[in-house]
């Protein structure tokens, strides 16, 4: 099933039939609010009552002309400004392909040292979302650049790339703020493990480590950016067990998945930033998102159809 929902997150005729489906476009609200920054930005309010922060971004990858991502940095500047208008504690996440990684790498720098920039006088937070595994390298001396600028701007490191404890080593270093996630794309076995027990079990090591005394140094922070409750549950006992302070740590989750869960984590005492995507250019992230966790399907029947 993974694999089928990532073959289709690439498939442009399955997204433009898709995307016209009445029952897709349904389906699809269980984890998106609305395709408007204002959805994004309603959604954010409703949550701050329960002391859950968020992650906003607007969906899309891959432009196909530099131009376009003069109009992507725009989009982020309102969006920022809406952020603080609505006084919410929210931080923004991008793809570096949205900002013209593709076309020219330092242009896309230079729109994101302007992003970076302008979160920084807010005193947020500037994430890159990591996307497929040709673009590790090209995404981690993006994030260096950046480091180099700010302490304010994270990482997304996903833990089923075989190369991600070598990363990670890397990363620790530079005091660096990393969102662990399992990984969402379709990559052959040589470059990421298939099995979800070996996924997981990387999971915990590189997250353990980025808990480790020598990795606690300015602007370092660990994003606990997965769904998955027992190896949440396997984390918090480490740290309980270590009495690590929560200053080091964040939970992260997506909108819409495991609300509850959300909310007592949040009752717990613990930091909970849930991850709000917006945009129109969803069949694909939303593809990556089932397939994450073939589960979520159910769940999204379930509450369809009561």
């Amino acid at each position: 099933m993974r694999k089928v929902f990532l073959y289709a997150s690439t498939n442009p005729w399955l997204r433009g039939k898709a995307m016209r489906t009445a029952f897709v476009r349904r389906s699809v609200k269980k984890f998106m609010p609305g395709e408007t920054a204002a959805d994004a930005i309603a959604a954010a309010e409703s949550l701050k009552p329960a002391g859950i922060t968020t992650i906003l971004t607007h969906l899309g990858e891959n432009i196909a002309h530099l131009g376009e991502a003069d109009e992507v940095e725009r989009h982020y500047l309102e969006l920022l400004k809406s952020i603080k208008t609505a006084n919410i504690d929210s931080q923004i996440s991008i793809k570096p392909t949205q900002l013209g990684f593709d076309q020219d790498p330092a242009v896309c720098l230079a729109h994101c040292t302007r992003l970076l920039e302008a979160s920084e006088k807010q005193r947020t937070f500037f994430w890159l979302d990591m996307e497929s595994s040709p673009y590790v390298d090209g995404t981690i001396s993006l994030y260096k650049e950046l480091r180099k600028r700010s302490p304010f701007v994270g990482i997304a490191i996903q833990a089923y790339l075989r190369r991600s404890p070598n990363d990670v080593e890397e990363l620790v270093k530079l005091g660096a703020a990393i969102r662990l996630v399992k990984g969402a794309y379709l990559e052959p076995p040589n470059i990421a493990f298939p099995k979800k027990s070996d996924v997981d079990e990387q999971y915990y090591r590189l997250a353990t480590r980025m808990l480790q005394p020598d990795a606690d140094k300015p602007g370092a922070l660990l994003h606990i950016a997965t769904h998955d409750v027992p190896l949440q549950e396997r984390l918090r006992q480490f740290i309980s067990d270590r009495k690590i302070p929560n200053t080091r740590y964040e939970y992260a989750m997506l909108y819409g998945i495991k609300s509850g869960h959300q909310h007592e984590l949040a009752r717990r005492g613990e930091r909970i930033r849930c991850l709000i995507s917006y945009g129109e250019y969803w069949f694909p992230w939303y593809m990556r998102r089932l397939a994450e966790r073939p589960a979520n399907v159910w769940f999204v029947v379930r509450n369809m159809f009561g």
